[in-house]
């Protein structure tokens, strides 16, 4: 039976130096695309992705721009290549965004400029070793919630990542993250441990940066995608650009719905699902979600040729 076809874009944590190298030494777009960003930027963000030094690369501020850039890389590799348009996309976090470049809601070097504004927002909304995040497995929704309304008092603490059933991400003030992590392990949590990360992104604490990334996303020419892309923060997608903008200022500081998300795009005919860009987290927890969804992450020649077999196999696509 033919299927339609997903493309979803990861989000922060999944960059790693000299990502998408063998892809450029094979296709001379991706080093295009991050010749674009680096004009973009004013500075050189290929170096920094493949030479470092690393704790560069891992700044939010840094780290945004160079995932958008990945991911836009290898889309457009896949559209060199002819490969088979999707139906649907969606991002984690901040793969939203590079969905929207992506679908051309938004374009590419305004896209860019966007996403460092919003890392350097997020990194200055809450100073450095008061926020905190955390992820819990083995619990279910309910019970994580339960704990971080008992962990809160005067604090904020929150669920903000919905990755797979049985994996929740909390985020908050580093007091109450604590607390929270000791109630889900009292509760029967199978690990909750604390993230390597200073932002704790997706709670309330993000509201000053989302009106600075407001302000910012009023002064960009938008458009409704030319795809169906499913947002984070309701799995679901914008009737309107009006709506479309307010939802990704809205995720700064609203959870990610992501098991939503991609049950959302299962339900609408997706059992394909390509993850464009480094590692491979989100096809990992795209099958712990629906066991029946075919998915393969895109970041070398090996992986792109595989997925292009996959797509075109299960799309029922000739090969050009």
């Amino acid at each position: 039976m033919t299927q339609s076809l997903a493309l979803v874009f990861p989000g922060q944590g999944s960059q790693q130096q000299g990502m998408l190298r063998e892809l450029a030494e094979r296709y001379s777009v991706v080093r295009t695309t991050f010749d674009e960003a680096s004009e973009a930027l004013g500075y050189d963000l290929w170096h920094i992705v493949q030479e470092g030094p690393e704790d560069k690369l891992n700044a939010t501020a840094c780290t945004q721009p160079a995932l958008l850039a990945s991911s836009v890389a290898v889309w457009r590799v896949w559209q060199e290549l002819e490969g088979p348009r999707p139906s649907m996309m969606a991002g984690h976090s901040l793969g939203e965004y590079s969905a929207m470049v992506c679908a051309g809601a938004l374009g590419f070097a305004e896209g860019i400029r966007l996403v460092r504004l919003r890392g350097e927002a997020m990194q200055e909304a809450v100073p450095a070793g008061v926020g905190a995040m955390a992820a819990v497995l083995g619990l279910d929704d309910a019970a994580v919630e339960q704990a971080c309304r008992e962990a809160a008092g005067d604090e904020v603490v929150a669920a903000v990542n919905y990755n797979s059933p049985g994996q929740v991400v909390i985020a908050g003030h580093q007091g109450a993250v604590d607390r929270a992590i000791a109630l889900c392990q009292e509760a029967g949590a199978k690990r909750a441990l604390p993230l390597p990360v200073s932002v704790p992104s997706h709670c309330a604490l993000m509201k000053p940066a989302a009106a600075r990334v407001e302000a910012a996303i009023a002064e960009l020419d938008i458009k409704l995608p030319r795809y169906a892309v499913y947002q984070n923060v309701n799995a679901e997608v914008p009737a309107t650009v009006e709506a479309l903008r307010q939802r990704l200022v809205e995720q700064l500081y609203r959870p990610v719905r992501w098991t939503d998300c991609v049950n959302a795009m299962f339900d609408a005919g997706s059992g394909v699902f390509i993850e464009c860009g480094p590692g491979k987290v989100l096809t990992g927890l795209n099958k712990r979600i629906q066991r029946q969804i075919k998915g393969l992450a895109v970041n070398d020649p090996d992986t792109l040729s595989s997925a292009l077999e996959l797509a075109r196999e299960a799309l029922d696509v000739q090969e050009p």
